[in-house]
């Protein structure tokens, strides 16, 4: 998984300092706010919440955002939306299997948001349950490398649930059953190991290794779907190299 995951942990850091910050905050704010919703404004008892609130605070989402996000969604404070999560599936270019989660208060402005994007970059819708199958839902748990070596995350984190430990450059990406993931967090948290995410996750089963011309394109079609304010997330099974990497970044 290391290109797939080394281009969305780079992303990821791009996205923090870039235009779309702004993008990137209302997404999170969404997140917490449909947390708090469904779990209530107790981060003890919510881990949804608790994880949406610490990935907000590793990007500078400003703590008055994310206290009012959760007031709203606990329904204290007025104006929260009604938001649902839809899933919509589709092929990329080079038969990209690409998943696509929104989380919206307009399905039907949802659904041409993601058409749209969809086929002006190369690919193509599909029927729900034709690209699902590719990919397993995982708890994903990342961690900033420092000083850590993987043998102590992976002795933090063995006895929580934890299936592997893999290496992204700069961090550390440690893989569970979505349903071991708060325990895992947790093992890291008991251990003194800091954590920048914890969320679940659409990991791929079987991957799609791209060129340099493959990967512009995936990378094109996934920034327009993200460019949607009701694109959550966006899922895909393909590999990059990182001499290919390395070529895109230049």
């Amino acid at each position: 998984m290391s290109g797939h995951s080394k281009w969305a942990t780079t992303k990821h850091k791009k996205a923090v300092i870039d235009a779309k910050r702004g993008k990137l905050f209302a997404k999170m704010i969404k997140n917490i706010e449909v947390a708090a919703r469904t779990g209530g404004a107790d981060v003890s008892g919510n881990p949804t919440l608790f994880d949406a609130i610490q990935k907000a605070k590793k990007s500078s989402v400003p703590n008055k955002n994310i206290d009012s996000a959760v007031k709203r969604g606990a329904g204290l404070e007025a104006g929260g939306a009604d938001y649902e999560t839809i899933m919509y599936e589709g092929y990329g270019p080079n038969g990209v299997a690409v998943l696509i989660e929104c989380l919206t208060d307009n399905r039907n402005r949802a659904a041409s948001d993601v058409r749209v994007a969809m086929t002006r970059n190369g690919g193509s819708m599909a029927d729900p349950g034709s690209v699902s199958y590719l990919f397993n839902r995982k708890g994903v748990v990342i961690v900033p490398k420092g000083e850590l070596s993987e043998d102590d995350v992976l002795g933090a984190v063995l006895d929580a649930g934890a299936e592997e430990v893999n290496d992204l450059g700069d961090t550390f990406e440690v893989l569970s059953e979505a349903t071991d993931m708060v325990a895992v967090r947790t093992a890291l948290q008991d251990a003194g190991i800091d954590y920048d995410s914890a969320e679940a996750n659409f990991v791929p089963t079987m991957q799609v290794e791209l060129d340099e011309e493959g990967a512009r394109k995936i990378f094109k079609l996934i920034d327009a779907l993200e460019d949607s304010d009701d694109v959550q997330n966006v899922f895909a099974n393909f590999d990059v190299s990182d001499e290919v990497m390395e070529k895109v970044d230049a």
